[in-house]
C-alpha cells in the first residue's frame, strides 16, 4: 500500500528532501515500524501540483521514537523507479533552498 506525502510548501518540501542520495530521496514523518531496505511505494503530492507522482524507493534512514535533538520519527527512502521525475521537480521548487545553511530533518 503506497504511502501518501502531501507537501504544503516549498519549505516544507526543503526540510524533507534528502539531495545526497544519488537518485534524491525524502524523509517522511511516520510512526510507522520499518525495516532497513524494506520496499516502499510514496504518491507525492508537491506544492502547486494537480496530481501526485507515484515513486518506488527503499528504506535507507530510520529516525526513531526519541532521537536526539527532538528530530520526527520517521523515515527516509530513497528513491529507486521515479517514472514522473519527480527529483527534477523537486529540485526545481527547492533549487533557491538547496544552497541554504539551514538544518533540514536528515543531516
Amino acid at each position: 500500500m503506497p504511502i501518501n506525502i502531501e507537501f504544503q510548501s516549498d519549505h516544507e518540501l526543503y526540510i524533507s528532501y534528502m539531495p545526497f542520495l544519488k537518485e534524491g530521496g525524502l524523509f517522511i514523518r511516520t510512526a510507522e515500524p520499518y525495516e532497513l531496505g524494506a520496499q516502499v511505494e510514496l504518491n507525492i503530492l508537491l506544492p502547486d501540483s494537480l496530481e501526485p507522482s507515484f515513486v518506488k524507493g527503499e528504506v535507507c534512514w530510520l529516525t526513531p521514537v526519541g532521537a536526539q535533538n527532538g528530530t520526527p520519527v520517521g523515515i527516509g527512502v530513497s528513491f529507486n523507479d521515479d517514472p514522473d521525475k519527480i527529483r527534477i521537480q523537486i529540485e526545481q521548487s527547492i533549487a533557491r533552498q538547496l544552497s541554504s545553511s539551514e538544518p533540514t530533518l536528515t543531516m
